[in-house]
């Protein structure tokens, strides 16, 4: 859960849109490079758990992006998961802690 603020700031995926007119997770350059060698280019790729060292500040869990809450604890707060804002009122919600 992000508010409208903060869904710019969200890092693009790895599989790019299927109708590229418009698409926002497109690289400039068409694409990949044909003919390239995947041994040489493999420093760039993304790791899932290599380089991320933020964790939720309530139940220090590691968060996939840039931000201060896991996806769980921005919910059951109702508060945007990057900049802690608050977005939804959960007040009349039957939530568990699970």
């Amino acid at each position: 859960m992000v508010c409208d603020k903060c869904e710019k700031k969200l890092s693009k995926v790895i599989v790019p849109d299927k109708w590229k007119d418009g698409a926002r997770n497109v690289t400039e350059g068409g694409g990949r490079k044909v003919n390239e060698n995947k041994l040489l280019s493999k420093k760039n790729r993304w790791t899932p758990y290599g380089t991320c060292t933020t964790k939720c500040m309530i139940c220090k869990q590691q968060v996939h992006q840039d931000g201060k809450y896991c996806h769980t604890c921005a919910y059951s707060k109702g508060v945007c998961a990057m900049c802690g804002k608050q977005v939804l009122d959960t007040k009349m919600y039957k939530q568990s802690n699970v």
